[in-house]
């Protein structure tokens, strides 16, 4: 999980994540972003270094990601239904959405 009005969060938890995959190569990587009602508060550019950049560990890791806010309800509940998804292979319905301004929901 990370901040996303917090950059040096998000560099944080990909450093977590490369330091983690060295000793587990089984895992399912979900990267969470929270915070996404202030996140969509900041300028469009900041909000596109931070889709970017998280784009591109997505790419590179095959890492799953989501967009979320705890204050708001946005899609803290599809967060637990993907987890629980993934974890009993069950098959989830759930459309991605990858517009910058709204929720990314990428897996």
């Amino acid at each position: 999980m990370f901040d996303l009005t917090t950059r040096r969060t998000l560099n944080n938890a990909i450093g977590w994540y490369q330091r983690a995959r060295k000793w587990n190569k089984t895992a399912i990587p979900i990267l969470i972003g929270t915070k996404f009602d202030d996140f969509v508060q900041l300028p469009l550019e900041m909000q596109w270094t931070v889709c970017e950049s998280g784009q591109s560990m997505r790419k590179s890791d095959e890492c799953n990601s989501l967009f979320s806010s705890a204050a708001h309800n946005i899609n803290v509940n599809k967060i637990f239904k993907f987890i629980i998804a993934k974890l009993f292979n069950l098959p989830w319905t759930v459309e991605r959405n990858l517009t910058l301004g709204e929720p990314i929901i990428d897996f």
